[in-house]
């Protein structure tokens, strides 16, 4: 089938957009695989459980642990639909263009609708995220140990010491999240006023040396010498890492599919002519 001089640009400059559609599957995969290296901090035995119970509505934090996988397989789907664009546009074969057209174009309008929706309920969702994070932290936090019977408070404690914070919200004083938990209202070092904040929120401390973090951390809350920063902003900080990255994928991967579609009606119509 003969394409006039617009058909053959078309058709080049498909086949040359889909290569460029390889390459942000490609691109999407790696993201993907770094993001297993990145948050595989978060992916812990001993931190997952308590992911898993911050549930607000259908949605759980501990969905964030498949985050990555989804990009890769996302990656890959995208780089099998290139490989029907550069077939469709070297082949000529109307049907397959149809077929990568009406795939192409869902893609596109599922991408605007989830930005939409992610745009629209962020704040709404950190708020209650937040909130349930507390409500199962004063539930659950029952002494700063790791061998404690309840195993979301040792999720806790390993967290502090994993990801290098204290608590939920940032700790700045004597006075912080710690003081509604059980371990400083009913029975623990913090109710005997033995601590302020537990050992395993001191700085350098590990499972095997916070029984022995120094008392000026623990018990006088010193500056310096116990992670400040709460836990809800070092895992929203984690994760906003990485969806910077996955954003400008996206929005790269759109402008892509723009063009992509463009030049397939362009090669679709000349064949229909021919």
């Amino acid at each position: 089938m003969n394409l006039n001089w617009g058909g053959r640009f078309g058709k080049v400059c498909l086949i040359t957009t889909n290569f460029l559609f390889t390459g942000v599957g490609l691109m999407l995969v790696t993201v993907g695989v770094l993001a297993v290296r990145d948050i595989s901090i978060v992916n812990k035995d001993k931190i997952k459980p308590l992911l898993d119970s911050l549930a607000v509505d259908s949605f759980s934090v501990g969905v964030v642990n498949s985050l990555s996988i989804i990009i890769i397989v996302v990656g890959v789907f995208i780089f099998f639909v290139a490989g029907l664009g550069i077939y469709g546009a070297f082949c000529q074969n109307k049907y397959v263009l149809v077929t990568y057209v009406s795939i192409v174009v869902m893609l596109f309008l599922t991408k605007i609708v989830v930005i939409a929706l992610c745009v629209t309920v962020q704040n709404t969702m950190e708020r209650e995220i937040k909130a349930k994070m507390i409500e199962v932290f004063n539930k659950n936090f029952i002494e700063d140990t790791i061998t404690s019977n309840n195993s979301l408070s040792n999720t806790w404690n390993c967290m502090f010491m994993t990801l290098d914070c204290c608590g939920v919200n940032p700790v700045v004083s004597t006075t912080n999240d710690f003081d509604l938990t059980y371990w400083c209202t009913t029975s623990g070092s913090c109710e005997d006023t033995i601590s302020q904040i537990p050992r395993t929120c001191c700085t350098n401390v590990d499972e095997n040396t916070y029984t022995s973090a120094p008392i000026g951390c623990h018990a006088s809350v010193n500056k310096g010498t116990y992670n400040q920063k709460g836990c809800y902003d070092v895992l929203k900080d984690t994760l906003q890492s990485q969806s910077q990255s996955v954003i400008g994928v996206v929005v790269t991967i759109i402008l892509i599919e723009i063009v992509a579609v463009i030049f397939a009606i362009l090669i679709y119509c000349q064949i229909q002519d021919s």
